[in-house]
């Protein structure tokens, strides 16, 4: 699969670039928030890329950072939300504005994003609120926000195990504070301990 596209933008539009790697053209469907942040036509760009694969379909969905990309594959994973409408959602609100209105259980704020219906909303609140980071502001965010990479891998593979982020922060920084080795797997087991 591609994960990681770098090469010249030969286009850019709201919702699509052209990206030249190795002779190539890939088409890629970006989100508006992506678009806006993107150098002009000609100049190298670096894209994360979701590759989607259907039975009659290869597309690929690009993304300036991780944590955008991130959030476009926690919405795809809701039933109900393809890849189509994760873009539309995207581009329809800033990730911390949906990530906020998400946790909060907002239904009446999310159905406002265009092609959201009240179901779709009700169901993003019920499949995403535990998964998602904390909304800015608030204290989660802050501990995350000074987490070692280290620290933030120990976070990955507790999400990755099912963890709910909540948890997962918290038993990180709970190990940090117990004084737990600075290294990934002595920090990653009492980690682990903590959140059960």
């Amino acid at each position: 699969m591609i994960a990681l596209l770098r090469g010249v933008l030969l286009e850019k539009h709201p919702n699509q670039v052209i990206v030249e790697t190795g002779g190539v053209g890939y088409d890629v469907t970006i989100p508006v928030s992506t678009f806006t942040h993107l150098p002009d036509a000609g100049a190298e760009v670096r894209l994360r890329i979701h590759t989607h694969v259907r039975e009659d379909a290869l597309a690929l969905y690009g993304f300036l950072t991780q944590d955008e990309k991130g959030l476009f594959e926690k919405l795809i994973g809701v039933s109900g939300i393809g890849p189509t409408l994760a873009v539309k959602i995207l581009s329809g609100v800033t990730a911390p504005d949906l990530i906020q209105a998400i946790r909060r259980g907002e239904v009446e704020r999310l159905v406002r994003i265009p092609g959201v219906g009240k179901k779709t909303a009700e169901r993003m609140v019920l499949e995403l609120r535990d998964k998602l980071p904390a909304a800015a502001g608030g204290e989660p965010e802050a501990a995350a926000a000074v987490l070692s990479a280290i620290e933030q891998d120990v976070l990955s593979a507790l999400l990755n195990l099912g963890c709910a982020r909540a948890q997962a922060e918290g038993a990180v920084r709970k190990a940090k504070a117990a004084g737990a080795p600075g290294e990934f797997e002595p920090l990653f087991r009492r980690a682990l301990e903590l959140v059960r």
